[in-house]
């Protein structure tokens, strides 16, 4: 089958409807965003279909999640991670930031240290200050020369734990790097986590996005069955199948005890599941693999039209990202920007009126997160804008 991942959707004025969007409504008409993780591609034919029946059916109260759902999870599971999982280990959410903060409250007590490893998806920085416990980070180490890649320092890592260290919040594949971990760094990741008697929160949000050909992604609990007993797995069909204005994500723990605190804390806390939302993730891990591997194609395609463009933009360095939609660079050294007084973000925003992610609020400040989730057409308008600036 045929998917159209080329002819733009008008987001910012569809005809005749006024539905606001995040990426497209936060800046003024002149910007092209390249920021928020929201692709521009409709859903896979598939979910349109199951939501247009539900939807025909005219009555959304309350509903349970399906067993057909979670039976739906455990096959895709089982053939793309190798990992048998149970439809009793499931809890349906209505985000994954939703779940970050719900485990801290669960599985952690006030004065507690909650750990993550930096950059990171903003949230992960908010978790510890919203719930009351005690911030910890650890940096990764950033690439050595052009061609290299991000590395977990587990060094740097393991100096960050201290006796109050109780939660790690992992992230795998990496947002906003794109890295794959590697074996070695997640071996000596699980043996500090055992060591230290961790808890882990390991948001696999992107792991159906891996770019490189062949690429299999494997759950950190599925690599550890060892450690399983102390992981909460994060999935949702937002990223692969542009579901997030949906709100579903679900939270797979093995461990009975850690499933019965996580389950008793969000009582209250968050609203029953989205009809719709679940609806749409049975139609997406059901039947949408085929749109995700062309969809695969496409991001290979965008990116290797982003590592052309940024091997011409003096100063500015990119290690190619393996998995996501997603692209961490590096301005600091980019003449361009040296004289701006503020955030490269910013500034181009301002001379590209192209919208970036600012990576001070992933913890590094000097670099931007680019969004290549989008047609090329609108894209290339985009790299034309940044040209103009960035090689000047």
């Amino acid at each position: 089958m045929d998917f159209d991942f080329a002819t733009p959707v008008e987001r910012r004025h569809p005809e005749g409807a006024d539905w606001p969007s995040q990426k497209w409504h936060r800046y003024g008409e002149e910007v092209l965003p390249l920021w928020v993780a929201d692709m521009d591609f409709r859903s896979p034919p598939a979910v349109i279909e199951a939501l247009r029946a539900r939807v025909d059916h005219g009555v959304y109260g309350y509903g349970l999640v399906p067993e057909s759902l979670r039976r739906a999870l455990c096959d895709w599971s089982a053939e793309h991670y190798d990992w048998a999982i149970e439809p009793n280990w499931q809890l349906w959410l209505p985000g994954v930031v939703p779940a970050l903060h719900l485990a801290s409250l669960a599985l952690t007590e006030p004065g507690d240290g909650v750990l993550t490893v930096t950059p990171i998806y903003p949230p992960f920085l908010q978790v510890a200050e919203r719930t009351g416990r005690l911030p910890q980070q650890a940096a990764m180490r950033p690439p050595e020369a052009s061609g290299d890649g991000w590395r977990l320092d587990l060094d740097a890592l393991e100096a960050a734990i201290t006796p109050e260290t109780r939660l790690l919040l992992w992230c795998q594949p990496h947002n906003p790097t794109g890295r794959v971990w590697r074996a070695e760094e997640l071996d000596g990741l699980a043996e500090l986590v055992e060591r230290h008697d961790l808890i882990v929160v390991s948001d696999e949000l992107h792991c159906d996005l891996l770019l490189d050909e062949g690429a299999r992604h494997r759950p950190l609990a599925a690599a550890y069955p060892e450690l399983a007993a102390r992981i909460l797995t994060l999935w949702a069909p937002s990223k692969t199948f542009n579901l997030a204005g949906l709100t579903a994500a679900c939270a797979v723990i093995p461990d009975a005890g850690l499933r019965r605190r996580f389950a008793a804390m969000a009582k209250g806390l968050q609203p029953d599941g989205n009809v719709l939302g679940l609806v749409a993730a049975e139609a997406a891990y059901r039947h949408g693999d085929p749109w995700r591997q062309a969809l695969l194609e496409t991001l290979r395609g965008h990116r290797a039209r982003l590592v052309e463009r940024v091997a011409g933009w003096p100063g500015v360095r990119m290690a190619p990202p393996a998995s996501t939609y997603l692209a961490w660079l590096d301005l600091r050294e980019a003449p361009a920007l040296q004289d701006a007084g503020v955030s490269p973000q910013r500034v181009l925003l301002e001379r590209a009126e192209v919208a970036l992610s600012d990576g001070a609020a992933f913890g590094w400040p000097g670099f931007v997160r680019l969004n290549f989730g989008t047609t090329a057409t609108q894209l290339e308008a985009a790299l034309a804008r940044l040209d103009e600036v960035l090689r000047a």
